[in-house]
């Protein structure tokens, strides 16, 4: 009896790290994702601002459509000259991923 106790316990504690870890792997992923939409919205917001890109669409419409494409949702859309700064939003388990990001020529 005092064995079959002891290994209930522990299939107990090993169930509760798993899903814990999967909860934390799951996120993890989620802002990674929102990172790398919000990299790929900016530079194509700053690519059609700076006409490299030809567009009929504005550079924050381009920017939407991109993190749309990447599984995120925009927020903020700030074009400035040749630099575009944009924030996107993502969510996972009721919980948001937020990431930011800005491209354009260097400053100086």
């Amino acid at each position: 009896m005092a064995g079959s106790a002891v290994a209930a316990g522990v299939l107990a504690v090993a169930a509760t790290l798993s899903l814990g870890l999967a909860a934390v792997g799951g996120a993890a992923v989620t802002a990674q994702r929102a990172a790398g939409a919000a990299d790929a919205a900016a530079l194509a917001a700053a690519d059609v601002a700076s006409g490299a890109v030809p567009s009929a669409e504005a550079p924050c419409a381009v920017a939407e459509r991109v993190a749309r494409a990447g599984g995120a949702a925009l927020t903020t859309c700030v074009v400035q000259g040749f630099v575009a700064t944009v924030q996107v939003q993502s969510a996972y388990a009721g919980l948001a991923a937020v990431s930011r990001a800005r491209a354009g020529p260097p400053e100086g």
